[in-house]
């Protein structure tokens, strides 16, 4: 594909126009639920200013969610998705919403460094927060979901949930992503998960939304495509419908496919933890 493909073919706020709206909502939300919960905000995982980790307890002994934004590597921020907390907290689900550098200030290389330091200090800390260090899921959604599935070799997590991600970095080189990215091939290749697939590894369950565009659909199928075919666990789930955004209500509603499968991850059920009507 020339650059104009390419930068449609992976231009999602283009592809949903309602997307700026959605997120104003978000912001709404999210702001709130850390206004309600100010107790472990920003904590410092390293020394760059986004190296941090806001974390919302459900309370003593609960199992934990990390989530990872998206927004290529390049846009938004931890503080923007606060709001798929509130349906695990109702669930007895803490969560951690980590925060990690952007490019240009940061190069993929660094930019996926900090995402494992990220869980390394959460598996050191979670204790004291009062959350379960044998119980700890990792998500991400688009580019978050690529650093989801990249850190899921860390010896905390128990398996890693990566909804609408990008899974080989390649096609990205000569597209407006990359502008501020600066990948060489080389990079590229070597922080791309399908081009690095384990012996072994833990659970992956993969989402993407039947109505996304076809360059982020076809990232995810043949990402799985390339596990199965490794022998490595996962599943892969489109979602019916849903689009690059609308793919997140999967996620907030505790009947939705890809709430349950953090839950079942989790070992729990969004019924048992059930907290009670508000």
């Amino acid at each position: 594909m020339d650059r104009a493909t390419l930068d449609r073919a992976y231009n999602n706020s283009a592809a949903v126009p309602e997307s700026g709206a959605m997120f104003k909502e978000w912001l709404g939300r999210s702001e709130k639920l850390r206004a309600q919960h100010p107790e472990h905000l920003n904590l410092a995982y390293g020394p760059r200013p986004r190296d941090r980790i806001d974390y919302f307890s459900a309370g003593n002994g609960t199992p934990v969610l990390v989530f990872i934004h998206g927004g290529f590597w390049q846009m938004r921020s931890k503080d923007d998705f606060a709001f798929l907390a509130e349906s695990f907290l109702d669930s007895g689900v803490s969560v951690a919403m980590v925060g990690y550098p952007l490019a240009p200030d940061a190069t993929m290389d660094e930019i996926v460094a900090d995402a494992h330091e990220a869980i390394r200090f959460l598996a050191k800390e979670l204790p004291g927060l009062g959350g379960d260090p044998r119980r700890v899921v990792v998500s991400g959604w688009s580019s978050g979901g690529h650093l989801a599935t990249m850190v899921l070799d860390e010896p905390s997590l128990r398996g890693g949930v990566a909804i609408s991600g990008l899974f080989e970095l390649e096609p990205l080189l000569k597209s407006y992503v990359n502008d501020k990215l600066r990948m060489d091939e080389a990079m590229a290749k070597r922080n791309s998960p399908i081009l690095a697939l384990p012996k072994t590894s833990k659970q992956l369950d993969l989402f993407a939304g039947a109505a996304e565009l076809p360059e982020m659909r076809r990232q995810t199928a043949d990402y799985a495509r390339a596990r199965r075919d490794a022998g490595l666990p996962v599943r892969y789930v489109e979602i019916p419908d849903a689009n690059h955004y609308t793919i997140l209500n999967s996620m907030m509603d505790r009947d939705g496919a890809i709430h349950r499968s953090i839950m079942t991850m989790l070992g729990t059920t969004a019924t048992s933890q059930v907290a009670a009507p508000r």
